[in-house]
């Protein structure tokens, strides 16, 4: 998301910069020019053991319309970038055309401070997608209760434009469904966006994009293993799924925002940052799904056993990450 009562504030150094780096770029490039190169790069040989460096995608939303999307995603003064900017619906009519406004195998900036299953630096690990919608009325409901704002829906052509650009880049990449997030859920508390009228269960069942819970999973934790207000259980539970979530057993600020954008991703009926039963239940159903955390009361060795990698550790990016 693209933070409209700030953008402002962000420019003043720029200028004072740019001197220096256009100098700097200068003096690199004369080196460069003025050296014999004493080797050859042969990229004759490939080796087998390699994969994409892209391993999340991040949705977000604009806050801002079409225009002014362009302006502050591609003008350096504003310092935020996203790799594709899907338009809104009414533009998406006339043209059909997605923004590519970064190359994939460039780094944009779009997720700033942010964390996702161990890695800090998600703007170098992950492809932005940046969707034209309002989010909600701001700055009038910037400082209200999430579930207070009237969040604004994504347009059904809009969703579909998305979808489809999303599985093209899943594909090509390989990315896990549980690394396909929003901002929110990298940058708990510090973005809200996409919000809690995305559609990500409408991706997971018509578009088979991104994580969802089995509602048989659900349905036994909720009988067999309720929530009984075990915060520090569920901090590492929300830890263990990929959230930065403290590990203090007190259910401060921080665990709310966790807690809230968990429920805005996966439970948005309500969204309020309270934990209670179904919250835990999906997160346990998750972690059931796409880490094979065995159900209470079944062996650990009841599933069959994943295949060795081929790469012996040194290529994973397995998570949770193994003491």
């Amino acid at each position: 998301m693209i933070s409209r009562r700030h953008i402002l504030g962000w420019t003043g150094a720029l200028p004072l910069l740019a001197p220096l780096a256009a100098s700097a770029l200068s003096s690199a490039c004369a080196s460069a020019a003025g050296t014999a190169k004493s080797y050859r790069v042969d990229a004759s040989l490939l080796s087998e053991n390699q994969d994409s460096r892209v391993r999340n995608l991040v949705f977000h939303y604009t806050a801002v319309p079409n225009g002014l999307a362009l302006e502050m995603l591609t003008q350096g003064q504003h310092g935020a970038s996203a790799h594709y900017l899907v338009p809104d619906a009414a533009l998406l009519g006339m043209s059909n055309k997605v923004y590519q406004l970064v190359p994939e195998e460039r780094r944009a900036w779009h997720a700033g401070r942010s964390y996702w299953q161990g890695d800090r630096l998600i703007n170098s690990s992950s492809i932005g997608i940046e969707i034209v919608n309002l989010g909600y009325p701001s700055p009038a409901e910037d400082e209200l209760p999430l579930m207070q704002r009237q969040w604004f829906d994504f347009d059904k052509a809009q969703v579909s434009v998305v979808a489809q650009l999303a599985a093209d880049i899943i594909a090509r990449h390989q990315i896990p469904p549980h690394k396909v997030v929003g901002h929110s859920d990298v940058s708990p508390g510090r973005k809200v966006d996409p919000g809690p009228k995305f559609p990500w269960e409408r991706l997971y069942r018509d578009y088979n994009i991104g994580a969802w819970p089995e509602r048989e999973a659900v349905a036994f934790y909720l009988r067999q293993a309720p929530y009984r207000g075990d915060v520090r259980g569920l901090q590492k539970r929300l830890l263990d799924y990929g959230y930065e979530a403290p590990q203090t057993g007190t259910l401060d600020k921080e665990s709310q925002d966790v807690v809230a954008a968990f429920q805005m991703h996966f439970r948005p009926a309500r969204y309020d940052g309270v934990p209670d039963a179904e919250t835990s239940a999906i997160l346990d159903a998750l972690l059931e799904k796409y880490f094979d955390r065995p159900r209470p009361g079944r062996a650990p060795g009841s599933k069959p056993a994943a295949p060795t990698r081929k790469d012996n550790g040194k290529g994973s990016d397995t998570w949770p990450l193994m003491p």
